[in-house]
Order: C-alpha cells, then sequence, then structure tokens
C-alpha cells in the first residue's frame, strides 16, 4: 500500500487535480482545465496469480510491460496495447481495441478498482475475484469515468491465455456481418465499405481451413488500413448504412459497432434522466468539482 499511500498524498484533498498517463487519448472527453495539477499513479505489478488468472498491477504500469511480463506465463491482458499507454488510463477512458468483439470490452477485464477519492483517500472497491463481491460495482462505473470520480491507483485484472497462433486475413468480396456469423470465434472484423479485414486466433490448422473456407487471404499487420482519428458509436446493425450515410470514408468494427471516422460524431441529444443519474454521480464522488475538472463523462 505505500505506493497508494505516497499517490494519496500526492492527489491530497484540495484544489484541481487531474491523472496523466501516457497521454495516447488524453483529449478524450474535453479539455481538462489548465489550472489543474498533474499527477501521475504509481507503477509496478504487485502480484500475478497465474493459476487463478489474475494480477494486481499499479494504474501507472504501461499495458505493453504488463503484457509482456504476463507472456512468460503464457498470459495477457485484453487491454489495447497503444504505444504508452498505462493500464489506468486505458480504463479511465474506456475504449476497447480492435480485439473486442472475440475479447469482450475493456469493463469486462476489471475485478478490483483501488483510486484515490476526491478527499484523498485510498478506497477499494470489487474484489481479487468474482464470488463473495456484493455492493456496487465500482470497477465497472469508473471504466470509462475520464478520472472525474477518482484516480484509479491500482487494479486487479483477469488475465487470458496468449492465442496459441493469430493471424490477419484480408477480402475484398465477402460480406463482413455474414463473416461474423460464420467464423468460428473471429477476434475482429474491420470493413470500409469495400473490403473487409479478419483477424483469427486457434489452432493453426483451424485458423487455415477457417480462412481458406471463407475466401480469405493472409495479410502482415502492416496492411491494415489506418484508422481515422475520431471514434463513433454506433449499433451494430447501423453500420450497414455507412457507405451512403454521406459523411465520408470510415473504418467499422463489424459487430461491435465502433466506426473510425475523420469527421467528429455529430452532437446527439442526451436523455435527461441519464443526465440526471450522472449529475448525481458526479456529485456524490466528487462534491466540488475538483477532479478533471472541465472533463465531460
Amino acid at each position: 500500500m505505500n505506493g497508494l499511500t505516497a499517490f494519496a498524498d500526492e492527489v491530497g484533498a484540495d484544489g484541481p487535480v487531474v491523472a496523466v498517463g501516457g497521454r495516447t487519448q488524453f483529449d478524450v472527453g474535453g479539455a481538462v482545465d489548465a489550472t489543474a495539477r498533474e499527477v501521475r499513479a504509481p507503477t509496478g505489478i504487485v502480484e500475478h496469480v497465474a493459476a487463478e488468472m489474475t494480477v494486481r498491477v499499479r494504474a501507472g504500469t504501461t499495458v505493453t510491460e504488463l503484457d509482456d511480463a504476463l507472456s512468460v506465463h503464457g498470459q495477457c491482458v485484453a487491454l489495447p496495447s497503444w504505444e504508452a499507454a498505462t493500464v489506468g488510463g486505458v480504463l479511465a477512458v474506456g475504449h476497447s481495441g480492435l480485439r473486442r468483439l472475440g475479447w469482450g470490452p475493456v469493463r469486462d477485464t476489471v475485478l478490483e478498482v483501488r483510486y484515490v477519492s476526491a478527499e484523498g483517500r485510498v478506497v477499494k472497491g470489487g474484489g481479487p475475484t468474482v464470488k463473495n463481491v456484493s455492493g456496487y460495482d465500482l470497477p465497472r462505473l469508473f471504466v470509462g469515468s475520464l478520472g472525474t470520480l477518482g484516480m484509479i491507483g491500482e487494479v486487479v485484472l483477469r488475465t487470458r491465455p496468449l492465442p496459441t497462433f493469430e493471424q490477419w486475413f484480408t477480402c475484398e468480396s465477402a460480406d463482413p456481418f455474414a463473416l461474423v456469423r460464420s467464423l468460428y470465434r473471429v477476434t475482429s472484423v474491420l470493413w470500409d465499405g469495400h473490403t473487409s479485414w479478419v483477424l483469427l486466433e486457434g489452432h493453426p490448422s483451424d485458423v487455415e481451413q477457417q480462412a481458406g473456407g471463407a475466401g480469405l487471404r493472409a495479410i502482415d499487420r502492416g496492411d491494415l488500413p489506418a484508422l481515422p482519428k475520431h471514434r463513433w458509436s454506433l449499433t451494430p446493425s447501423a453500420l450497414r448504412s455507412l457507405p451512403d450515410d454521406g459523411q465520408g470514408p470510415f473504418v467499422a468494427e463489424v459487430g461491435v459497432g465502433v466506426v473510425h471516422r475523420e469527421l467528429p460524431q455529430p452532437a446527439r441529444a442526451v436523455d435527461p434522466t441519464i443526465a440526471a443519474v450522472s449529475a448525481r454521480v458526479k456529485a456524490a464522488f466528487d462534491p466540488t468539482g475538483r477532479l478533471a475538472p472541465g472533463r465531460m463523462r
């Protein structure tokens, strides 16, 4: 707990403050007030229980560093490993990576969170195992909270086995929606309206057989399309209309509903009930508004 205690002392109980990780997605949620003091979470892997497939890690640790350590035991975490991205930063933003279709959303990875509250105290939510945990699901609440509810200091994450083999494929004639339905546990399907890119995992012979049956051609990861800057969230069924919506080029994550585009997504009306609940949650966790001021949740 020494690292968390020092982190809590650094956060303190007064004045605007914001947690900073690798700054890979620091602009998500809007600009933070320039007067906010920047703090960084502690680093390091506290404990990896390989048999239980869990790992306790401090939030300032990069996902790449964590995966490198877990790989020795044939495991990894279902977090996107953008260069320099930290565990705490990835969870605070809440964006899943390109493997979400097969690996699930980021929020399902978190079992326990220890955070520094607006009062400067270390608070724990959740537990290292699913059983015998009661009360509010704070770990899920903190995923995507953008540092507005508390400063994530340490988490317990589920680990997963490293894929035996994985390969990206492409095809220009395949229906991407049919691929999601027909391929066995497909990990990712990308589509730009013309070409599909597919990530398959498993035993090499099984992957080869699936790909051949679907008419897919193996490619290097470097041949994947560049993802446009902005990220839209749509219902998975709405992706079919993307080529005709007049909003320009896109790369869609089929089966998930995430769309990458050069233009930001048009503002949508916020459900007043949801807005009221969010405001009450924020007021309960940060009554003075000192955590990541200016950033919208």
